[in-house]
């Protein structure tokens, strides 16, 4: 009974994530002010106001509820398999208990001498002595003998059959629907799980697009950037509606005989694109009102959203082509990895539920008092997200839950702007080879040459390879002046570094508890296939504590009265699930469209321009290295492995390039792609937490600095990254050319 309450408990810790709020610029909260430089953070978690709640539960309740069952879903296989064995150690052969026995067809009660002789008289009449090929009669000894056999087996049957039927009581009845109920659990997921996603990425991308929240080059802020954001989204969803429709007719018209599931998944996106494209005129009439005046066209197709551009490329060349329903096709591909983009958005949800913790905050506690050079601490803060931004899932979403925290820190120390921009950056860039992060197991996933143990194993030397980088080129670029102020710990550091590890002690005992009920309850381990069910109870645990442990310090006077009371697990539950919604909508939406643009590439056959053979491994490399770099730079990180793995990774294998050694260099280049202009989703992601006015501060700070400097929160992820990519790629062939 045991794996029932843990499910229960699970169920009940979510049904708290309700939606809610979002501020009035659209801006995600990131629980920390980045303005705030004098080492007090102050955190967004006021309460929600009493006009808003109705208003906030049906805005973020469906998305919320998807979540929910996600979780359940994901979490049934692991229940079913405990009650299985709690079943089995209840009642031995529990396996024959599940299911109504069938009564033997065979006679128990036969009488012997009458079938023998009726068998003997079939022999006498089937005997023909012309028949030279006819066998002998069977002796009647022998015929007794199967009778006999027969008959005792049969009698054994309904033994076993009367012993199942008289231990199938009430209470094993009772128990094994439950265990069957579990059981169809697991099979609804891989029938419904397209069908969920399809109506999470709509609500999700509606509400990011009613919220005007989804990623762009530069932020709407005149009435033209508006209205051409507006169109263009408008003409997008008119492509993918009418997309949609053609693939359905199609599909329908060509006699195929399409799946209940199928058809329904179709008219989920007809209808939520439909819907969209209804928001998107009212946004194109209704300008908001605090928008500035006029405005220029380059700036206002900066303002466009991504995903809108990449449909509008997509859907253009496959209208042009003859191809319809092309997009569409594309699109629907995203549904057969369902599961893995659902884990997706789990992760975006625990970046959110981890930045309404303290964890992150007490972390940097440790480090502060050795007072560390700013370069020192932007390498540590890059070393140190590395774990969390493998448990999230992906580096984006790590900045977005904890990039603001990152920036105040590195800021904190003294470090110039540009390089603590480049330090927020770049922390969610190097945890995405470290286990369990989801983009590997994907690429294990989809390609048998390799597996997950193999890509983390090498993983691990990546990351230390980063880091070192990293620190390396912060290190020879460093200005004097940006710490020469620092105070000196001096001896005093060690003292103040325990004190400030004490407070992580009952995280810690917290974190190891909740893993040893899971591993104890359910058999349940962390790693890349359970991290996106577990954490978020982890995280939910995490926050009951804090909240217990500000009431206990107000009421034994240990905190000011004047300080504002954490909030609820209720209400961080609420904002967690409201935020994560608009983050979910705007990368599911840029992922699934990026998909298309694969589609492009994949039908235009710009792959075929590649040769198929090389004079060179060397020659491959440098190729492949290249496309993977433009592709990185363009498309979202999963529809960029889709791509790979169809088309480039055997052009790899076949030049002789290890598949291990190809998938490592495959994600540091999408890494250096996420880094790089034009789109550069970490420095898109990193602007939208820190605020716009810090990035205009940078600026006019290194106003008659050189090129370097002006443009170091570029630079020096770029050059890191680049680095790395040249020794991963190009060293393993080095060795092995001296072996």
């Amino acid at each position: 009974m045991l794996t029932g309450l843990a499910g229960v408990t699970q169920s009940v810790i979510f049904l708290c994530m309700i939606p809610l709020r979002f501020n009035k610029n659209n801006t995600a909260s990131n629980g920390v002010s980045c303005m705030d430089l004098n080492g007090i953070t102050h955190s967004d978690k006021s309460a929600p106001g009493k006009n808003e709640g109705l208003y906030r539960w049906l805005s973020t309740f469906p998305a919320f509820l998807i979540l929910l069952i996600v979780v359940l879903l994901n979490t049934s296989h692991a229940i079913h398999a405990q009650l299985l064995l709690f079943g089995e150690a209840q009642w031995e052969g529990y396996y024959q208990l599940r299911i109504d026995p069938k009564a033997p067809a065979c006679d128990p009660d036969q009488d012997i001498e009458q079938a023998l002789q009726r068998m003997i008289r079939e022999q006498e009449e089937a005997d023909d002595e012309f028949d030279l090929l006819a066998a002998d009669p069977v002796p009647p000894d022998v015929l007794r003998q199967s009778l006999e056999a027969a008959k005792a087996d049969c009698e054994f049957k309904f033994k076993r059959y009367h012993g199942i039927v008289d231990r199938i009581t009430p209470t094993v009845e009772a128990y094994r629907s439950l265990e069957k109920w579990v059981a169809d659990l697991g099979e609804f997921r891989m029938v419904a799980s397209g069908i969920m996603l399809a109506v999470l990425v709509l609500i999700c991308g509606g509400t990011a697009l009613f919220r005007k929240h989804h990623i762009s080059l530069r932020p709407a802020a005149t009435v033209l950037d508006y209205r051409i954001s507006a169109l263009a989204q408008l003409g997008a969803f008119a492509i993918l509606f009418s997309s949609m429709i053609s693939f359905k007719t199609v599909a329908v018209s060509a006699g195929i005989n399409v799946s209940s599931e199928h058809l329904t998944l179709l008219w989920v996106w007809i209808l939520g694109f439909g819907s969209a494209m209804a928001i998107c005129l009212y946004q194109v009439i209704k300008v908001p009102a605090d928008a500035q005046p006029g405005g220029n066209l380059g700036s206002a197709l900066l303002a466009t959203p991504l995903y809108a551009i990449f449909t509008l490329i997509s859907g253009s060349y496959f209208l042009l082509n003859g191809h319809a329903s092309g997009i569409g096709i594309y699109i629907n591909q995203m549904m057969e990895l369902a599961s893995l983009m659902l884990n997706v958005a789990l992760y975006v949800l625990i970046g959110m539920l981890l930045k309404r913790t303290d964890l992150a905050q007490k972390v940097f506690d440790v480090f502060r008092p050795f007072n560390f050079r700013p370069e020192m601490l932007a390498v540590i803060a890059v070393a140190v997200s590395a774990v969390p931004t493998a448990y999230t899932g992906g580096s984006g979403i790590f900045v977005i839950a904890v990039g603001s925290l990152v920036y105040l820190e590195v800021r904190r120390a003294g470090a110039r702007r540009q390089l603590a921009l480049a330090a927020t950056a770049m922390s969610g860039s190097l945890g995405v080879v470290l286990r369990p992060c989801l983009l590997v197991v994907i690429v294990a996933a989809l390609n048998n040459e390799v597996t997950t143990d193999e890509l983390f194993g090498w993983g691990v030397k990546v990351f230390l390879l980063t880091t070192a980088l990293f620190a390396f080129y912060a290190f020879i670029t460093s200005k004097k002046g940006d710490y020469q102020n620092l105070q000196s710990s001096e001896g005093s550091a060690w003292p103040a570094f325990f004190r400030a590890l004490k407070p992580l002690i009952p995280y810690v005992v917290l974190i190891a508890a909740t893993l040893v009920v899971y591993a104890l309850v359910l058999a349940a381990y962390l790693d890349e296939f359970s991290a996106p069910t577990i954490l978020p109870v982890l995280l939910a645990v995490i926050l009951v504590y804090e909240r217990i442990a500000d009431k206990r310090a107000r009421t034994s006077g240990v905190v000011d009265e004047s300080t504002p009371e954490k909030p609820s697990l209720f209400a961080n539950l609420q904002s967690s699930t409201s935020e994560a919604t608009v983050h979910i909508g705007a990368l599911l939406m840029l992922m699934g469209t990026t998909m298309t643009i694969g589609g492009v590439i994949e039908r235009a056959e710009l792959m075929t321009l590649l040769p198929a053979e090389f004079s060179s491994v060397w020659v491959a490399m440098l190729a492949l290295v290249t496309i993977l770099v433009l592709i990185g730079m363009i498309m979202d990180p999963y529809g960029a492995v889709l791509l790979v793995s169809v088309t480039i990774a055997g052009i790899a294998y076949k030049a002789g390039i290890d598949p291990i050694h190809f998938w490592m260099v495959t994600l540091v280049a999408f890494e250096l792609g996420y880094l790089s202009p034009p789109v550069a989703l970490n420095h898109l992601l990193t602007r939208q937490v820190v605020g716009e006015e810090e990035i205009r501060l940078s600026k006019l700070e290194t106003e008659g600095e050189n090129f370097w400097y002006r443009h170091e929160k570029i630079l020096l992820p770029l050059v890191t990254m680049a680095t790395a990519l040249i020794i991963v790629a190009f060293g393993p062939l080095l060795w092995q050319a001296y072996q």
